[in-house]
This record gives structure tokens, sequence and C-alpha cells, in this order.
């Protein structure tokens, strides 16, 4: 994919204006990836666990978060759903801080395996 592509190590080091920006667009991918995965929470425990939509908002924020459960599910379907959801979010958290750590530890890389530093 393009827009996810670093510099190889035989290229400078990224000036810090384009890498600032580049790290602002990882913490906008990021957002965009958290904003996905409440969207999913949010409709599964709307339609499944028979939720309001404020209720369900908050058990799939509440889940994301790693905090746990906060309304109890009522029948098998939703039971089935929270725990995927849970192994989801569980997921999405690592994934979460990959994407938002990665032009950073890129970065420290190429700084101390290259010769031509800024």
């Amino acid at each position: 994919m393009p827009f996810l592509r670093f510099e190889s190590n035989k290229s400078p080091v990224l000036e810090s204006k384009k890498f600032l920006l580049r790290a602002f667009r990882y913490l906008l991918y990021a957002i965009v990836m958290v904003f996905i995965s409440v969207l999913i929470g949010t409709l599964g425990y709307r339609y499944f666990g028979l939720l309001s939509w404020i209720d369900a908002f908050y058990n799939s924020c509440m889940i994301l978060a790693g905090v746990g459960p906060i309304a109890p599910m009522p029948n098998v379907p939703a039971k089935i759903f929270a725990s995927f959801y849970a192994l989801f979010s569980g997921t999405m958290f690592f994934s979460v801080i990959a994407v938002v750590m990665a032009p950073v530890i890129h970065r420290f890389l190429h700084i101390i395996n290259s010769d031509n530093t800024e």
C-alpha cells in the first residue's frame, strides 16, 4: 500500500516537518480504526444485546478500552457477539498502538542505522 510506505534504509532520514505530518497521518489512521471498532460494537450490542443506543455505545467503549462489560447479555447470540467482540477488541488495542508507534520506531531505527542524519 503506497500510503503506508516508509523510506528505505539507504535514503536520508526524513526531515522533522515531514515526519510530524507522517506521525499525524498515522494517528488519524488509528482514530479511524477506533471509530470503526466502536461502531461495530455499538451496532452489535444494539442488535444482539437489545441495548439502547447510548448503552450499546457505552458497552462498546468499555469493552474496547479493556474495562469490561457493563450490561449483562440477555441471550445466547448476544453472549456470542460479546465474546467475539471482546477478542476483537483485545487485538484492536495492540493494532492501534502499533499504528501510532510505527513512524516513531521507524524513525528511531532509521537514525541509528543511518550515516546521514538531519
